[in-house]
């Protein structure tokens, strides 16, 4: 007879946070409530962590990675310059279609609205997000745009970020092929 083995409490943890912190709130998610999806002691939080922060960082930076990852891979299957501009709304359409993640929206930009001034563990994660973004939409634009890349790489930043903001709302229906279509004409623009 074959038995499943439970996930270790570190595991539990992270699980329970991505499932209930970025979706309902970091603030508005009590630790009780934490442990008990977890099926973890305090005990457990304190050893593998320290602080429910240091929880929400580290699910945070692993929710950095698997994007990252899946971003990368959209880069690397993209034609041409403009498509590897563009590749971060493929890379989201697919990003959120292969996540179990519940979260509405975005978990950095909902932890950066409920941590505005940010320090520790929560600020380096978050300023990554922010750095990862600003870092490849430049590059990205720059063979685009040339002396205008910045631009370019802003009004794709914002293209993104009203996408995101999109889900939170709930309309339009299918924000992603919406942000595409603003950011495509933004290349446009400083292409033509």
């Amino acid at each position: 007879m074959s038995t499943l083995r439970r996930p270790p409490a570190r595991e539990r943890l992270l699980r329970a946070a991505e499932g209930l912190l970025f979706d309902r709130g970091i603030r508005a998610t009590p630790v009780d409530e934490l442990l008990r999806r977890a099926e973890a002691s305090a005990a457990s939080l304190y050893t593998h962590f320290g602080s429910k922060e240091a929880l929400v960082a580290e699910a945070l930076r692993i929710r950095l990675a698997d994007w990252r990852a899946v971003w990368d891979r959209h880069i690397v299957e993209a034609g041409d310059d403009t498509e590897r501009l563009l590749a971060i709304f493929d890379a989201l359409d697919s990003y959120r279609g292969g996540t179990d993640s519940p979260a509405r929206w975005c978990a950095f930009l909902a932890t950066a609205t409920e941590f505005p001034e940010a320090t520790g563990e929560i600020a380096e994660v978050l300023a990554a997000d922010s750095d990862l973004l600003a870092d490849r939409l430049l590059r990205f634009s720059e063979p685009l745009a040339g002396a205008k890349a910045q631009d370019l790489a802003d009004d794709v930043l914002t293209a993104y970020d009203g996408t995101l903001a999109a889900f939170l709302r709930g309309h339009p229906e299918s924000p992603i092929p919406v942000g595409r279509r603003l950011a495509m004409a933004a290349v446009r623009a400083y292409t033509d």
